[in-house]
């Protein structure tokens, strides 16, 4: 199982930040080196044998025969590695941490393309960082509450907020200004927000128990969902923007048509535990969704079963969000075997995917999508961590949390890099 193939289409059939009280290992790929058909040779004249499946070459017992030597092996087909090993594990280690907000921080977010931190807080506030140097660029004030949480569209170049203000704003990163219409509709706190792929809707969560479904050009209601019994926590948008995702403290997860707002698949867990958030994985084919019982799953949402249960953190009382990230390790390409290690298209690399939470006892934890193994555990907070990204080259985290700082980490190795004798 892999969560960077291409999606499947779903069968279409009917059917908060706040206290509240599975094995399909994705197959290395095969060694497709190109070896030569078994050879056999008559009076000198060389003819390929089809029947000789264990690649082994035949001679004539005759003089002419007599001092014939094993064709040689391609040198390229003979150097070729095989494919590396997955890592074991991996070595995220502290890089900045960036201090300004008064409050918790409730939410996290790289921008898509990586060159920005925002950070919403209960202190009303949210702060634009540069990625890069940790330099605060903006703060960015308007909300009458505190904001739980914050979404970049698809350029980079608006962030929305929902606040307990019970509404949501849009700002223009450029200027750090608001735009002048906020989004309001909601009845109470907002908990949840995500851009669809093309940025022209948005989608939120809210208290009140609804999810709304918002035309980002007019600033008006496009649909509003009966979604859920319980305050919805958290929404999420698929990657071709046809599907929204919404979870709430009912237990429940649900799978909505984003055009006609019908429910095609509700998702419950035998025990029922308050569902905290979900997310779509990158190829759009399966779920992940964290609850009040220490465990994260990934569901595959189209047969609407449970397939991975991760397990190490401890989530009892709190929101706290999860997301996706991948690593790999670099591997020569076959086409630039032997032309030495100054050629820039000597590596290639083989990535697999992690899954990474926060937990109540301030620490990070990132397991293996397919494995379930757990990767690396990051302490780094006093407290709860809420609010956890992964950069889009996947080479830094930020996390954020109750003692109101954010932290940055950088990766440094990746464990099996060291088996491979590559350690720099």
């Amino acid at each position: 199982m892999s969560i960077t193939d291409t999606p499947e289409s779903l069968s279409r059939r009917p059917s908060p930040k706040r206290k509240r009280s599975d094995s399909e290992a994705s197959p290395y790929p095969s060694d497709e080196r190109a070896a030569s058909r078994p050879q056999t040779y008559h009076n000198g004249v060389d003819s390929t044998d089809h029947t000789d499946t264990e690649h082994r070459y035949a001679y004539e017992d005759d003089s002419d025969a007599e001092g014939l030597q094993t064709p040689a092996v391609d040198e390229r087909e003979r150097e070729t590695p095989a494919p590396p090993a997955r890592p074991t594990s991996l070595i995220y280690v502290p890089h900045m941490t960036l201090r300004g907000h008064k409050r918790g921080v409730a939410a996290v977010k790289f921008s898509p393309n990586g060159r920005y931190i925002a950070s919403s807080s209960a202190d009303c506030t949210i702060k634009i960082w540069d990625a890069a140097t940790g330099s605060l660029l903006h703060t960015l004030e308007g909300h009458l509450g505190g904001i739980s949480t914050i979404t970049w569209n698809p350029d980079s170049t608006v962030l929305a907020s929902g606040s307990d203000d019970k509404s949501i704003r849009l700002w223009d990163i450029k200027t750090g200004k608001c735009l002048p219409t906020p989004l309001t509709g909601h009845h109470n706190y907002i908990y949840s927000l995500a851009f669809s792929p093309k940025g022209n809707m948005l989608v939120s969560g809210s208290y009140d128990e609804a999810v709304f479904l918002w035309d980002v050009r007019t600033s008006r209601v496009m649909r509003s969902l009966p979604a859920h019994s319980d305050p919805v926590s958290g929404v999420d948008f698929v990657r071709d923007g046809t599907l929204v995702a919404s979870c709430s403290s009912d237990g429940l997860i649900r799978i909505w048509d984003a055009t006609t707002g019908q429910c095609l698949k509700t998702l419950v867990h035998e025990d029922n535990a308050p569902v905290t958030s979900v997310r779509f994985s990158p190829n759009g084919k399966f779920v992940l969704a964290t609850t009040l019982d220490s465990c994260m799953r990934l569901w595959n949402y189209v047969e609407g079963r449970c397939i991975k249960t991760y397990q190490g953190h401890k989530n009892e009382r709190y929101s706290i969000n999860a997301c996706f990230g991948t690593y790999g390790v670099a591997v020569p390409k076959k086409d630039s075997v032997g032309k030495g290690e100054g050629s820039r298209e000597e590596e290639d690399a083989r990535r697999w995917a992690f899954a990474m939470c926060g937990d109540e006892d301030g620490r990070l934890v990132l397991w293996d999508v397919s494995s379930k193994e757990v990767l690396q555990v990051v302490k780094g907070h006093e407290g709860v961590v809420l609010g956890v990204d992964v950069s889009p080259d996947s080479e830094k985290l930020v996390s954020c949390g109750l003692d109101g700082t954010l932290k940055v980490w950088r990766l440094e190795q990746v464990e099996s890099e060291r088996a491979n004798g590559k350690e720099g």
